[in-house]
């Protein structure tokens, strides 16, 4: 029986995430000073549209202060601005307020509320989102262990090309869990994940690799030439909402 890489599930758990620039002004100048690692600019132009009711810049100031960038780390002061935008609906916020809730950083550590906010999150299809509540699942945290709903909410940010989520995918079919066993399909993900690891992350790519190969020598040709088939036909779905 493989077993999902303790990597995966840390990875996905802690899901803090800035968001990128998305319209004009003040908002896109902070976004583009945060890029380039100008934490203090940065932190000037979000802090006004922050307290201006801007769940984007309210997500992203909650992100800087939960990082320790341009402030000094504080977590208490993170989880408020994340949870300012999060109850307005912003996705990103509500995903990574659950990760406040998973680490006990700034609240007591409370698995049912992290599942709440993931829930929120990822019923708005954030990819991030669907994976840390398949985590959820698949630990039995905050909700009791299902691995069919784990693998449901792995396989939405899957299709939507989440490496992580594609690398579970893996495991779960080869050894049906929450699935029926599908070896084929499992070297599918397992080859899907390998090919969309960005370079830089060799780690994880090498694990997906890895886990693909030692699959291989166990199947036939005509498995093998079947799953690379099927890798070489899978497209993403729409974008993950961008929030």
């Amino acid at each position: 029986m493989q077993l999902i890489p303790n990597s995966i599930i840390a990875i996905i758990i802690l899901g803090l995430c800035i968001v990128a620039p998305a319209a004009a002004g003040s908002f896109e100048d902070g976004a583009t000073a945060y890029k380039r690692g100008d934490y203090a600019t940065a932190l000037n132009l979000f802090r006004p549209l922050a307290e201006q009711d801007d769940p984007r810049a309210q997500n992203n100031l909650g992100f800087m202060y939960a990082e320790g960038q341009g402030v000094p780390q504080d977590y208490t002061q993170a989880v408020k601005w994340l949870r300012l935008a999060a109850d307005q609906g912003n996705a990103r916020a509500q995903t990574s307020l659950g990760a406040m809730y998973v680490e006990g950083h700034g609240v007591r550590q409370n698995y049912p509320e992290a599942v709440k906010w993931y829930r929120l999150a990822a019923d708005q299809g954030l990819a991030m989102a669907q994976v840390n509540l398949g985590a959820m699942y698949l630990n039995g945290h905050g909700v009791p262990r299902d691995y069919a709903e784990a693998v449901k909410w792995y396989h939405l940010a899957a299709e939507q090309g989440y490496a992580d989520a594609q690398f579970a995918l893996g495991v779960f079919y080869e050894d049906g869990l929450g699935v029926t066993k599908d070896v084929v399909r499992a070297l599918m993900w397992y080859s899907v994940a390998a090919a969309r690891y960005p370079v830089a992350d060799t780690a994880m790519r090498d694990g997906a690799s890895t886990f693909r190969d030692q699959l291989s020598v166990k199947l036939t040709p005509e498995q093998i030439a079947e799953a690379q088939k099927l890798a070489r036909e899978w497209k993403p779905t729409a974008r993950a909402n961008s929030q």
